[in-house]
């Protein structure tokens, strides 16, 4: 067994007991008193160099290598939870009523100080310098943008030269998989308001009025075709309209309508046609009806690309710690998006998925983000690992890769 899995199981108690303080004080969004503190007091007594947000309740901390100077790691965490009355039967459910670590963030922020734990009892073997970005805000408005804009990436003294990071599953695949994928991994995430403006009247008479919410029903329709006839199948696109209001009574036309969308991508091309097409659409059909729409188009996360290089330096390493048996190579991008994509945008890298699963079947447990989703902690020492194995053998690669 490697020098990093017999430390992961040396610190097992440990980091299982931190994610199940954690879990039981979600916070939301970017201030994260408790958890930051939480964190703060994990890795009290470790050889780290400290330092926490300005904007938001980051925690950032290098460790310097003892065999000189090379390149730097990046390793990442996120720490935030969910806006979710949690729906399940563990002693440590969350004391916060409405808030949960639906998604299993409180495993990303355990299996990172565990990683530093690790990396901490191997200082004196490291060339090179190792960043430990815990980050708030991956749920919302988007965290790492702002460490970033706060330095985060510089924050040995010299940009990192690679980052890696691990989210958990709570379905899907068996407990302990691994998975990823070359190149594009996660999808970009924008969001699509439309208010179409007409004019209100009685709906006996809807040709003394100009009726918004007809056209509002085009468009949506037309959206749908427009993906499907304007975008390489190859290269898709998802749209899918979450939300459309309008009205007051069955027999009043209203003045306006809306809709909101969520627009999922998994290139820069397709993304940018996206923005473009789609309010082209929407203006051009309202336009032809007499009517008038306002359009916000909201770019949010890039999509998340791992690097070809790093993520087959991942791969080999997770066989070599795991075995064959443990590492899945997805065949398609994940839909949802990641924050993470920020960080890969400026440093090469790879992130990874790690099930958590609880069940037997996996494809028969609550997914993320759902009230009843149950994250298995025993799973943390190999998170742990991973992530401190990464750093120890990208160090040896040196600064070149």
């Amino acid at each position: 067994m490697s020098a990093t899995r017999e430390l992961a199981e040396r610190f097992r108690d440990e980091i299982v007991t931190l994610r199940r303080a954690l879990h039981q004080v979600p916070e939301f969004d970017l201030d994260l008193p408790k958890t930051q503190q939480l964190i703060l007091d994990a890795l009290e007594g470790l050889p780290l160099e400290i330092s926490l947000g300005k904007e938001l309740s980051s925690v950032t901390a290098v460790l310097r290598g003892g065999a000189g100077p090379g390149p730097v790691v990046l390793l990442r965490g996120d720490m935030d939870a969910l806006p979710v009355t949690e729906r399940t039967d563990v002693p440590y459910a969350s004391q916060h009523l409405g808030m949960m670590h639906a998604c299993g963030h409180d495993l990303h922020v355990a299996g990172l100080v565990g990683a530093a734990k690790i990396l901490s009892a191997l200082q004196a073997e490291l060339a090179g310098d190792i960043v430990f970005m815990f980050q708030p805000g991956e749920e919302t408005s988007g965290g790492a943008p702002i460490m970033i804009r706060e330095g985060v990436l510089d924050a040995a003294g010299r940009r990192a030269d690679a980052a890696y990071g691990l989210h958990v599953g709570s379905a899907g695949q068996p407990r302990g998989m691994w998975s990823s994928k070359p190149g594009s991994f996660m999808a970009s995430a924008d969001q699509l308001h439309v208010r179409v403006i007409g004019a209100g009247t009685h709906g006996s008479t809807p040709f003394r009025g100009k009726d918004p919410i007809p056209v509002i029903c085009e468009m949506v329709g037309a959206l749908q075709t427009m993906v499907t006839r304007q975008f390489d199948v190859f290269d898709p696109v998802v749209l899918t309209v979450g939300r459309i209001a309008g009205g007051t009574k069955e027999n009043i036309i209203p003045d306006d309508a809306f809709f909101d969308a969520t627009v999922r991508s998994f290139s820069a091309e397709a993304r940018a046609k996206m923005q473009q097409v789609s309010t082209q659409l929407v203006e051009a059909l309202a336009t032809a009806h007499g009517l008038t729409a306002e359009v916000e188009y909201i770019v949010g996360y890039p999509v998340t690309v791992n690097n070809a290089d790093e993520y087959e330096f991942a791969r080999a390493t997770i066989v070599d710690l795991f075995g064959p048996d443990r590492f899945r190579e997805r065949r398609n991008p994940r839909c949802g998006a990641e924050d993470m994509s920020y960080v890969l945008e400026e440093v090469p890298g790879v992130y990874l998925n790690l099930s958590a699963c609880r069940k037997a079947d996996p494809n028969a447990a609550a997914d993320n983000h759902s009230p009843l989703a149950d994250f298995d902690d025993s799973v943390l020492p190999d998170g742990a690992a991973l992530l401190a194995e990464l750093a120890v053998r990208r160090l040896k690669r040196g600064s070149d890769g």
